[in-house]
């Protein structure tokens, strides 16, 4: 049924009933490091994560200075993943940054992502980034990075350092991004205000705070009405989308319940769980039992295969598929074909 390395990791060609399947990553990082010397020292050493594969982050021709990293590494870290294409992004480390420094920021970021995706066609998509807390320019970047480098969206954060991007400020940048087709790639940056209560052993600012970043900002896109307001807006959120895809249907009951926080002039046009089934999520929930869930919550049309590579969070993403119940269609969509249809490449 497929390929298999002697651990058992699924490898390049991953067959499904006797067809060649392509997989599509949508959940992968990288760094350059002209980007960081634009930080300063203290600030970019802060920017680094503390876990395994942050060398490996480094895509520029010289990758990092340890001699990790670069294209060709990551490259054959994809093969041994089973993994033939990644769409790449940059955690957004500049939304502190004064407008001229973030606006350089990015320039380079995408500039270096659009120069990887045109040298590796087959292997890299990217996802662009925005200086959000800017709208007026981030929608100037958005167009520019589709339009003219060839970029598939835009990744952001889960909020603008703890404001909502659910607020119409960032409305633009929506309607743009609506409007071209871009996909929004939602990327959780903890949850910063809950700092204190995350200090102490099990790495909680990521562990609970990452997930907990994305429930809220979907939670926001859905009940300020957002989604209504842009119907083809295109959100992919990392990690499963965090706990809503667990726990979304106490989303429908809120509103009974207590009238009284939910605002009339609102007016949502559908239940909070049934703008689930128009977002996308990546299949970053680590168990068959998990995966499933999600499936039957959300459909299988709207999972797609996510890493969070280099990071060592999944090293056998195909498996994880392969080993949950479902249909082979559904398989080959959660591996590729969502991804595909929903970034407008060929499947």
């Amino acid at each position: 049924m497929r390929s298999q390395t002697e651990g058992g990791g699924t490898v390049l060609p991953v067959m499904i009933g006797g067809k060649r399947v392509r997989t599509i990553d949508t959940h992968a990082h990288c760094l350059f490091q002209e980007t960081l010397d634009l930080l300063g020292p203290e600030q970019a050493k802060a920017v680094l994560p503390s876990t395994k594969g942050v060398e490996e982050h480094f895509l520029g021709k010289e990758g990092h200075p340890s001699g990790k990293g670069g294209a060709e590494q990551r490259l054959r870290a994809m093969d041994a993943m089973g993994i033939d294409m990644q769409v790449l992004s940059i955690n957004p480390t500049w939304y502190r940054t004064d407008r001229e420094t973030a606006q350089k920021i990015v320039a380079i970021n995408n500039r270096n992502l659009s120069q990887l995706c045109t040298q590796y066609p087959d292997r890299f998509r990217a996802f662009a980034s925005l200086s959000m807390q800017f709208p007026d320019l981030a929608v100037q970047q958005l167009e520019d990075a589709v339009r003219n480098k060839g970029l598939v969206g835009a990744a952001v954060g889960a909020s603008m350092l703890g404001e909502s991007f659910a607020d119409p400020k960032y409305d633009a940048v929506w309607a743009k991004a609506e409007e071209l087709g871009a996909t929004i790639f939602i990327h959780p940056q903890s949850t910063p205000e809950l700092a204190k209560r995350f200090v102490g052993n099990g790495w909680l600012s990521n562990t609970i705070g990452n997930p907990l970043d994305t429930t809220i900002a979907l939670s926001h896109f859905i009940f300020e009405g957002t989604l209504d307001k842009y119907p083809r807006l295109k959100i992919l959120s990392a990690h499963g989308g965090g706990f809503l895809g667990s726990y979304g249907d106490r989303s429908d009951h809120a509103c009974f319940v207590s009238p009284w926080n939910c605002d009339p002039k609102v007016g949502l046009k559908k239940r909070p769980t049934e703008y689930l089934k128009q977002m996308y999520f990546d299949a970053l929930v680590f168990t068959p039992q998990a995966l499933g869930h999600l499936v039957a919550q959300v459909g299988a049309s709207q999972v797609v295969l996510g890493t969070d590579s280099p990071i060592p969070w999944e090293l056998h993403p195909v498996d994880h598929v392969l080993i949950t119940p479902m249909a082979d269609a559904e398989r080959v969509g959660i591996l590729g074909g969502n991804a595909a249809r929903l970034m407008g490449m060929s499947a």
